[in-house]
């Protein structure tokens, strides 16, 4: 912020008022200015001084009035006229530092305010009441330029004003995960949370100053599985729409998982809300899908969205991850670098005088966010999505059986302007409602927070002091209906495992695992029977990614369900044959699946028909968003197909004839980064779900055999020590 170069000139004269007056305001005792622009000759102005002019009115009294003449502002800049209420009362400001302080908004009120004209000139008008009791009182004037937008506000809407506490309420990942798990979550007892923060955030102010309360959810609102399944069985508006829309959310930002379905699914998502609530992403250009442009020409699919909070603007920003295209199903969706289009929509917020700026993003995790800060200015909260970390303080009441916090409540970044910024996150699945209590001055900036009540807010029920009664409609509407399908699912046995089958999150990302042979054999067997009916080449393998395998937990031995098949496969992705892939393009294929499974990223593979052997001491494959490679990857060592033909070996490509895979839509489009490139496939009809439960009940007959699926895998993938 710089203020603007100026000069004050002070007469004692009769007052007038002067015509074009834009505004008045009157100070504690009384006094009044008004405010008019006068245009002088260029020849005529005086030269600018480099310091702010500021001039003790000793000689003013009851009945007397003045007219101070600014010259030399900015054109266009807001200009002000403060009286320095030092002398009367008691001042807030230390006396060593008089009359230095800094804290106008108690030592000064706003006597006038005007726009400089061309020649950077503003006339003020000051009258006294005759009846005013007076000491001495210093006359100020204060310019801000156009980039200053913090100062003016702080200036502009009251010197006298009291600060800010905003609440911030905030959640993300929510991903369909709407029915309680036993006194843990479920969006009725979340929706019931909701409304009693939002009601305690009333007086959350100190000592008059004022209170408000910002909701926001950073993405992932749905994801595929038995729930949403629930929801598009029902139509719009889906279940997740009428949850999130009772919430009271101020704006949602879009997620990756937002788009699995497509755009027009999001479309259908965002359409039944039930009070035209945003949704936000700086970097996201919708236009080229049709559902999608007509909701962002609505107003519904905007970069930022600005709420009125106890008379303060408040911007906030939304962004989601740049790998979307790698990772979801966007379609003509473009997505642009998160950190320009992100600091544009700050700076455009800003240049129309909002001067607090909260971002929302959908980054895949809190450290994203952490790396991201330092290259923005003007952010004063942040709320990340999609680590699903949860943040906590010693404190903090968690879920029974709670692991333990990823970090503090709230982390803090240091943004390009230099100002800390607090950086928050929760757990998600309708499990926690973080609460962020920030005291904001008058010129915008944070200056506290309130380390009682910020913090995770459970979502619990039971016999628990902080049990939720669950709200009645969400129960009745939503939550009714959806356990009613799922336990529909849950009654349908197709089959039965003598083995316990093994699909957590950690372990089918960096390993193969028993559930991940499972899956692989099915696309290999489904596609192959398929294949002949198609005229298609009959496949030599197949595999899928470990993120395409959603059930996170170890099915037990016993009965299969129809539900167990859906909690797995939970996306609307469909097997395919892509014929024709080169050798070298199969061990690129490969090496994308290696290159970060450092990071328990989902593009592991598990697989069936071949066997592969990794050195993750070679260096990781890079590739760019079309599946360039722009760094050859050498972490595959081995790669055998299972009647024996060795395709690498030694890391180097053995020559033969090009391959035909079984693998989903997804990855055969270049989901999760898998470089296909283009190449041709064939859609077989069959979801990816629906080829795994005609496999157990008509590939294995119904029985998982312990012999064909052991715990830990058959060796099919294997990493050197």
């Amino acid at each position: 912020m710089r203020p603007v170069s100026l000069s004050i000139l002070l007469s004692l004269a009769a007052c007038a008022t002067a015509p074009g007056e834009l505004a008045t305001s009157p100070d504690p005792e009384g006094i009044v200015a008004s405010a008019s622009v006068a245009s002088f000759p260029d020849d005529q102005l005086p030269p600018a001084p480099t310091t702010l002019a500021l001039t003790a009115f000793d000689d003013l009294v009851a009945g007397g009035s003045a007219r101070v003449v600014v010259y030399n502002a900015a054109p266009g800049a807001r200009v002000y006229l403060l009286s320095s209420r030092a002398q009367i009362g008691t001042p807030v400001c230390p006396p060593q530092l008089a009359p230095d302080c800094l804290d106008l908004k108690r030592r000064a009120a706003r006597l006038g305010a005007g726009t400089a004209d061309a020649h950077g000139t503003v006339v003020f008008d000051v009258a006294v009441p005759a009846n005013a009791t007076l000491g001495p009182i210093d006359l100020q004037a204060v310019a801000v330029d156009g980039a200053a937008y913090r100062i003016s506000n702080l200036l502009e809407d009251d010197v006298e004003a009291p600060e800010l506490w905003l609440t911030l309420l905030h959640a993300n990942d929510g991903e369909s995960l709407l029915l309680p798990d036993g006194d843990a979550g479920g969006a009725a007892r979340f929706v019931a949370l909701m409304d009693a923060l939002r009601g305690e955030a009333a007086g959350y102010g100190r000592s008059g100053d004022a209170a408000g309360v910002v909701a926001v959810t950073s993405g992932d609102n749905y994801l595929a599985g038995p729930v949403f399944g629930a929801s598009l069985d029902h139509g719009v508006p889906f279940y997740d729409s009428l949850v999130l829309g009772a919430a009271g959310f101020d704006a949602l930002c879009l997620g990756n998982h937002d788009f699995d379905f497509g755009p027009d699914v999001l479309a259908d998502f965002i359409s039944g809300f039930p009070n035209g609530e945003t949704f936000l992403s700086a970097n996201l250009d919708v236009s080229a899908e049709a559902a999608l442009h007509a909701l962002a020409q609505a107003g519904r699919i905007a970069s930022s969205h600005v709420v009125t909070v106890a008379g303060r603007q408040v911007g906030i920003v939304g962004a989601t991850t740049e790998v979307l295209p790698q990772i979801s199903s966007p379609r003509d969706v473009v997505v642009n670098a998160v950190g320009p289009a992100v600091q544009a929509e700050i700076d455009a917020l800003t240049a129309q005088g909002v001067d607090i700026i909260v971002l929302i993003s959908h980054l895949q995790s809190v450290d994203e966010d952490l790396a991201l800060l330092p290259t923005l200015s003007g952010v004063d909260l942040a709320v990340a999505g999609g680590g699903d970390e949860l943040l906590a303080n010693p404190d903090d009441l968690l879920l029974p059986g709670a692991p333990a916090p990823d970090g503090a409540y709230p982390l803090t970044a240091v943004g390009a302007d230099g100002a800390s910024v607090p950086v928050v996150t929760t757990s998600g699945g309708y499990r926690y409602i973080g609460r962020l209590v920030a005291r904001f001055d008058g010129a915008g900036r944070v200056v506290g927070v309130d380390d009682g009540l910020s913090g995770p807010q459970r979502v619990i029920g039971g016999a628990y002091d902080d049990a939720v009664t669950p709200d009645a409609t969400i129960a009745a509407t939503v939550e009714t209906p959806i356990q009613a399908a799922v336990d529909d699912l849950a009654a349908s046995v197709i089959g039965t495992t003598e083995v316990a089958l093994d699909g957590v999150r950690s372990h089918v990302r960096t390993q193969e695992t028993n559930q991940g042979d499972l899956i692989a054999d099915a696309f290999l067997w489904q596609a192959r029977a398929l294949a002949p009916v198609r005229a298609l080449p009959s496949p030599a393998f197949a595999f899928t990614n470990g993120g395409g395998i959603r059930n996170d937990d170890v099915i037990p031995v016993g009965d299969l369900t129809e539900l167990d098949t859906f909690d797995m496969l939970p996306f609307s992705n469909f097997l395919t044959i892509v014929p024709g892939v080169s050798r070298d393009q199969v061990k690129e294929l490969f090496e994308n699946a290696a290159s970060r499974v450092e990071f328990t990223d989902g593009r592991f593979a598990q697989v069936a028909g071949l066997s592969v052997v990794y050195d993750l001491s070679g260096t990781p494959q890079l590739a760019d968003g079309s599946g360039v490679i722009t760094q050859p990857g050498s972490r595959v060592v081995e790669l055998t197909l299972d009647d024996g033909t060795v395709l690498v070996t030694g890391g180097v490509v053995q020559p033969g004839a090009d391959l035909d895979i079984a693998v989903i839509d997804f990855l055969a489009r270049g989901g999760d980064g898998y470089p296909f490139r283009g190449l041709p496939f064939e859609v077989l009809g069959v979801s990816y779900q629906q080829a795994l439960r005609t496999f157990i009940v008509d590939g294995l007959g119904g029985t998982v055999p312990a012999v064909d699926y052991p715990e830990g895998g058959q060796g099919r993938v294997t990493f050197l020590p």
